[in-house]
């Protein structure tokens, strides 16, 4: 009898009411967890933040003017988030996910803040999913 192992990587977005879903299996390289600002970008200190609030500490990522500031990020995504040079200008926010893992499903918030106020909040729901196994 043969055997045949198929392992299927799945990039699944979807858009709810409420927030974007993106599901995606464990075996896949990086995710993309989208985030378009149509507001105002705050002309003195602009930051955009990506947090979990599940998490201590909650920030995923964080960019400022000068660039990516990461000295606050939670240790569980170290060296594995990144966002677009020019997402100030171009208002893309979307932040890049390098080797996903079950333990990252959550729900991800993006946001922008002039230091005293938070804007533009939109919710990513991330689901993980194990290996699929096809025999």
């Amino acid at each position: 009898m043969k055997m045949f192992v198929v392992f299927v990587i799945l990039l699944h977005v979807s858009q709810h009411a409420l927030a974007v879903v993106v599901e995606v299996y464990e075996e896949a390289k990086s995710l993309l967890l989208p985030c378009q600002y149509s507001g105002i970008i705050p002309e003195k200190n602009p930051t955009v933040m990506w947090t979990r609030s599940d998490l201590s500490p909650t920030f995923v990522h964080l960019r400022r003017e000068e660039g990516d500031d990461l000295k606050k990020q939670n240790l569980r995504y170290s060296g594995r988030t990144s966002m677009r040079p020019d997402a100030l200008e171009t208002s893309d926010f979307s932040l890049t996910l390098r080797k996903p893992d079950l333990i990252d499903s959550g729900v991800y918030t993006c946001s922008i803040s002039d230091g005293k106020e938070e804007t533009g909040q939109r919710d990513v729901q991330l689901k993980v999913k194990g290996l699929q196994l096809i025999i």
